[in-house]
């Protein structure tokens, strides 16, 4: 089975290069998407269309191994980027079988911090405690200076804890953009105040609306929680759902 993680060692050093030509089982791999790309984007790192053809180019080249191996691509995305639709349509979007889609990302970080302390092997301890110190990033930019991660995804979207707690809210409870902010103020008051968790919880809910023809077409996976995201389980929502209704009644709360 092929994971999708963008490998790094305990060094925190990218070993991975999927944008450069390289021969992988046999088969010489010449990536495709600067080729794909008018020269004038060919340069530009901050376009989104250059950031969206490396991820989909990540995804085609695991296709292809899996294809020559008879494997599968697991894909890592999880429930906090299903919900805020933080993937590549047709990259890191798509996968044989979405292992985490029922995980939410701080979850996560707690599995992995879990098994980084009962692992007896020191390796594999620094390797996991090392991805937990690294800024959660797609990495679709270049590395900055001292090899610094400059995409960090909680500096553009806003914080996982305060999404997968707007989510868990929502999804579990049904609970409107009212009442999500009044428990948010009393859970996180030593944290955000008002106006920071207003501000992402607007931004939840409009990639959450926005963002759902990702889920419509999602891979299968398991359901780990209470909730899930899945079309083919509990969850039914329309592609073009509206959420003004939703962001009105946000800005009604002074």
């Amino acid at each position: 089975m092929i994971n999708m993680w963008l490998a790094r060692d305990y060094e925190g050093t990218l070993w991975l290069h999927v944008m450069k030509p390289r021969n992988l089982n046999g088969m010489f791999y010449n990536p495709s998407s600067a080729s794909l790309l008018p020269p004038e984007l060919e340069k530009c790192f901050d376009d989104v269309t250059y950031e969206n053809s490396q991820a989909r180019e990540r995804t085609q080249i695991l296709m292809d191994v899996a294809n020559q191996t008879n494997g599968m691509v697991i894909g890592t995305g999880d429930m906090s980027e299903l919900a805020l639709g933080w993937a590549t349509f047709a990259g890191d979007h798509i996968s044989m079988y979405g292992i985490n889609c029922g995980v939410p990302k701080t979850l996560v970080k707690h599995l992995v911090n879990h098994f980084a302390n009962k692992t007896g092997d020191p390796n594999v301890q620094n390797i996991l405690t090392n991805i937990l110190h690294t800024p959660i990033s797609p990495e679709l930019l270049p590395i900055g200076e001292n090899d610094t991660i400059v995409q960090q995804t909680e500096d553009i979207i806003g914080p996982y804890e305060l999404h997968d707690f707007f989510l868990f809210h929502m999804l579990r409870y049904g609970a409107n953009p009212g009442d999500i902010l009044e428990y948010a103020l009393t859970a996180f008051k030593d944290m955000y105040d008002k106006q920071i968790i207003k501000k992402w919880l607007k931004v939840f809910l409009n990639r959450f609306f926005a963002q759902q023809f990702k889920r419509s077409c999602m891979p299968d996976g398991p359901k780990v929680g209470s909730v899930a995201l899945s079309p083919r389980g509990e969850w039914r929502m329309p592609s073009d759902a509206n959420v003004s209704v939703w962001i009105n009644q946000l800005d009604d709360i002074g």
